[in-house]
């Protein structure tokens, strides 16, 4: 082996890293039906708060730059997705965390439940049970959700309360005219229209499209109708607008939808708190009937969930239902970010 080549491997042998004085970041990456989710496994100061909801509160003011480190570019893009784990106020919770995407901080995700479930067995924060399936207590902001990881790494979850807030609500949409939506809970809120209203497929119709076509929705249901929520005011604001393919009544056959949320972000899963909203929403309107096991498909990737309403329940004065979601999440890799100066240590770059 030649003096350099000799020195290099050295060089590596010593250190993963590159030289550096400053802090380091540590992320496990995995995806759920295409989806990414990057964890951040340590590097990151503690979220102060009593509560979860205090803490995400807390993060938002005063911790952002890790936001945009682990979410943006140049580590990161705009349609990456983050958790950060932190200290549950539950004393039966397995773990706290706090959600991340490119404009900001959620109250749950499905997709991201799916992957912690498999994540806290494989790192050791949850002991592996004799049975079948393992539980898994992940404490959201939204609430505690019960997760249950099989031996072969598939993973199905319970949600908070699921509920309808409101249906056949007329918005004006700029450039679209009155539009008729349904608005739902599933730990965040959406707005739920048939893409077909604008002449669009979910499944065949250009991504950008369908884009441009939900965003409009969303910034027009944010500013016409008023939403809330019983537990806490934290979690009455809209996420995004899911576009479907109208079939909500019960079938064997898959149905599908895309959502659009934050900043113009598209989820390549069904979406896990999309399809409990959309399962609570179908329910509501009694299309479907507990324990009737639906197949949802995403418009931007073909992957799928199953999910169904299992618990009839309430959530303040709303009738609410529990939803089980199903699915499986997959590893692609790991991370350790070096922050060498101020500039790096509290900026990422989202494209302009």
């Amino acid at each position: 082996m030649a003096q350099k080549e000799q020195l290099i491997m050295s060089a590596v042998i010593k250190r993963s890293l590159p030289p550096h004085d400053g802090p380091v970041l540590c992320v496990v990456d995995m995806h759920t039906g295409g989806e990414p989710v990057r964890i951040v496994l340590s590097g990151a100061p503690a979220p102060e708060g009593r509560t979860l909801l205090e803490k995400r509160r807390w993060v938002r003011q005063n911790m952002d730059w890790v936001r945009r480190v682990v979410m943006l570019e140049p580590r990161g893009h705009r349609d990456m997705y983050g958790v950060l784990l932190a200290d549950s106020e539950d004393p039966e919770a397995h773990l706290g965390v706090l959600f991340m995407h490119n404009e900001g901080y959620s109250t749950m995700c499905g997709h991201a439940v799916i992957a912690l479930g498999r994540f806290a067995l494989d790192y050791g924060l949850v002991k592996a049970g004799e049975g079948p399936e393992t539980p898994v207590k992940i404490h959201c902001p939204c609430g505690p959700v019960q997760a249950y990881v099989s031996q072969s790494g598939a993973v199905r979850f319970h949600s908070v309360p699921a509920f309808t807030l409101a249906t056949d609500v007329t918005v004006d949409v700029p450039g679209h005219g009155k539009v008729v939506v349904d608005v739902a809970y599933g730990g965040a809120f959406y707005a739920f229209v048939r893409a077909d209203r604008f002449g669009l497929d979910v499944c065949t119709s250009r991504t950008r499209d369908l884009v441009d076509v939900a965003t409009a929705v969303t910034a027009s249901v944010k500013e016409q109708v008023k939403l809330s929520h019983p537990d806490s005011e934290d979690l009455a604001f809209l996420y995004g607008t899911i576009l479907t393919d109208g079939n909500d009544a019960y079938s064997e056959q898959p149905t599908a939808n895309i959502c659009i949320f934050a900043d113009a972000q598209v989820d390549r899963s069904p979406t896990g708190s999309g399809v409990t909203a959309r399962i609570a929403l179908q329910y509501h309107k009694g299309l479907i009937q507990l324990e009737q096991t639906r197949s949802f498909r995403s418009g931007a990737t073909d992957s799928t969930f199953t999910g169904k309403a299992v618990q009839e329940t309430t959530c303040g004065g709303f009738k609410a239902v529990i939803v089980e979601v199903s699915g499986r999440a997959h590893y692609t890799g790991a991370s350790s970010f070096v922050l060498e100066n101020e500039d790096t240590l509290k900026n990422g770059f989202l494209l302009k």
